[in-house]
């Protein structure tokens, strides 16, 4: 089920989207600010992010970095501000697409059917295999020498991250973010703890990785 995040501070707004999006089988969480938008993403991590740039607490562009340190699913914002000037902060901010308030809900739904489908992770890449071990992305498992390796569950999303950005650095803070959320950020022994796991379950010599590589103060490489 595709669980959309809605930042959203009139009531009367949040409740129609709830509505709306629930009977057509989607998950809802709402936030009323951009702290609870922050807080509600890292700990559900929404599939699609439907963002008002204008709340109590902080601008929505401010939000949207946010989330963009971290996050790479769809924004989309809803807006009463119309003019160009807000559009292309918001679009060069990280944000997908752009709805005017007051919008038709028909024409939202559809914009965010959009965003979801061009977000779909391509079904070729879903198994990545190297020359000690195969990770399959849909399974959420990883094979070596023909047999299941057990991963606890924060080892597999380390993993992931990784895997799923094969061949670039994946800095240490995005890394933090993406697997304990933003207030991890300055954590890197959690890193070095869970990177010397995974290398003495899937490589075969872990003290000289050829597939999860450190890149000393900056952050992590997976090398199929």
């Amino acid at each position: 089920m595709t669980r959309v995040l809605v930042v959203e501070d009139e009531p009367q707004l949040v409740r129609a989207l709830r509505i709306n999006l629930r009977a057509r089988g989607y998950e809802v969480d709402a936030a009323p600010d951009g702290r609870a938008a922050l807080d509600l993403a890292a700990r559900h991590r929404p599939d699609v992010v439907l963002l008002d740039l204008g709340l109590p607490d902080l601008d929505g562009t401010e939000v949207i970095r946010g989330l963009r340190g971290w996050l790479s699913v769809p924004i989309i914002v809803l807006s009463a501000r119309d003019a160009s000037a807000d559009k292309v902060r918001a679009l060069d901010e990280g944000a997908d697409d752009y709805v005017t308030k007051p919008f038709g809900m028909d024409e939202l739904l559809a914009r965010l059917r959009a965003a979801v489908r061009r977000a779909a992770p391509a079904e070729e890449a879903a198994v990545v295999r190297t020359d000690a071990f195969t990770v399959d992305l849909a399974a959420k498992k990883a094979v070596r020498d023909g047999a299941d390796v057990r991963l606890t569950p924060t080892e597999w999303h380390v993993l992931e991250v990784l895997v799923r950005n094969a061949g670039r650095l994946v800095g240490q803070r995005q890394l933090l973010r993406e697997v304990w959320g933003p207030s991890y950020e300055k954590e890197t022994n959690y890193l070095r703890v869970y990177l010397a796991q995974l290398r003495r379950k899937l490589e075969p010599d872990p003290a000289r990785p050829r597939h999860l590589i450190t890149e000393p103060g900056m952050g992590y490489r997976f090398e199929p």
